[in-house]
């Protein structure tokens, strides 16, 4: 049991790393979108939350939950959360920029916790959780190390 709290610890931290990588991304896409151009909010949001979630996706499947599954069908449970998730915060945080007048990187920081909070339990819970530590490549990458 204790081994298996400590791989969770892990696989939290590693989650949390790589999705501060992909926040980087969004946020430097969303803030080169957002200053360089006359786009409103929610193209730019749009387009920084692909770029990230493309990476994030990436990252997480191979280091973080080490699964060796079926990439696709991996890619279209993923794409199900977001299918739920990008609409809401694209037209919520449209709303709040647009008709509140908030800032919208205070809008787009709240976006990205909420994102990674439930990104985390959806991933571990229902995306890679009948193929957690499945790619034996990383796991001996992983053992090497310890």
């Amino acid at each position: 049991m204790k081994e298996e709290k400590k791989k969770e610890i892990v696989r939290i931290i590693k989650f949390v790393f790589f999705s501060i990588s992909a926040g980087i991304i969004e946020i430097a896409s969303f803030s080169l979108l957002t200053e360089l151009t006359t786009l409103p909010y929610w193209p730019c949001y749009l387009t920084a939350l692909v770029l990230s979630v493309l990476w994030n996706f990436t990252l997480n499947r191979k280091f973080t939950f080490q699964s060796a599954s079926n990439v696709p069908i991996a890619m279209i449970k993923v794409a199900l959360f977001y299918a739920v998730f990008t609409p809401v915060t694209t037209i919520g945080g449209n709303y709040l920029v647009e008709n509140l007048h908030w800032n919208e990187y205070l809008v787009t920081g709240i976006n990205m916790i909420i994102n990674l909070s439930t990104e985390y339990l959806y991933d571990r819970f229902i995306v890679f959780r009948d193929s957690l530590d499945t790619d034996q490549e990383s796991e001996n990458k992983q053992s090497l190390v310890d």
